[in-house]
């Protein structure tokens, strides 16, 4: 039977960009708009470009955050999402949603990297790939990122990328996934991935 997802609408996602790739893989994912979507989904996609405090202020007063801390399917975070997963982010002095234990950090001009730019913008590859999200993805693969916030690398990461230091690219956690890269953008390693997650 044809599992349902449905991709978090919260006025700060890339969702036609998501769901293009989903439809590429054979699938007609639904927005949710509001708690009472999720408990029709078997899985959630949450997305994210923006910031930090608004985006989740729509998520609070939405009822959507506690909606999805409470949903008990694989749950995938993809950048701003994965973010708003964390304890607290830097970006406005945000309190997350706490699932994931780890801080929401900016990256900084240091001495050791004063060429260091400001988004981080483009393809990197990611390490120390483990975890079912990256079955059949080979190491050092290549994905595509844009972000001026990272999540510190923590046990819970999944792999790892370097911008200046060591920051987590991915994370899962029971049912929350999380992945700082847009897979959707990351051409055949992004859309492994994302059938890996349809597969959980």
């Amino acid at each position: 039977m044809t599992k349902k997802i449905r991709i978090i609408n919260y006025k700060a996602g890339n969702l036609a960009s998501v769901s293009n790739a989903l439809a590429r893989l054979g699938h007609s994912p639904e927005p949710a708009m509001g708690p009472s979507d999720l408990k029709t989904a078997d899985k959630l996609i949450f997305p994210g470009v923006g910031h930090a405090r608004p985006a989740m202020k729509v998520l609070n007063d939405s009822g959507l955050a506690d909606a999805i801390r409470n949903f008990r399917g694989p749950v995938l975070g993809i950048c701003l999402g994965m973010q708003l997963m964390a304890s607290c982010s830097e970006e406005g002095d945000t309190p997350g949603m706490g699932i994931f234990p780890e801080k929401v950090r900016l990256f900084m001009h240091g001495s050791a990297s004063p060429e260091l730019k400001i988004p981080h913008m483009g393809w990197n590859t990611v390490f120390g790939l483990r975890g079912p999200l990256f079955d059949g993805i080979p190491e050092s693969s290549h994905f595509y990122f844009v972000h001026s916030y990272y999540m510190e690398a923590s046990p819970q990461a999944t792999a790892l990328c370097h911008y200046g230091l060591d920051f987590t690219a991915a994370l899962e956690m029971n049912n929350f996934y999380g992945v700082q890269f847009h897979p959707e953008k990351s051409g055949e390693a992004g859309m492994t991935l994302l059938k890996n997650f349809l597969a959980l």
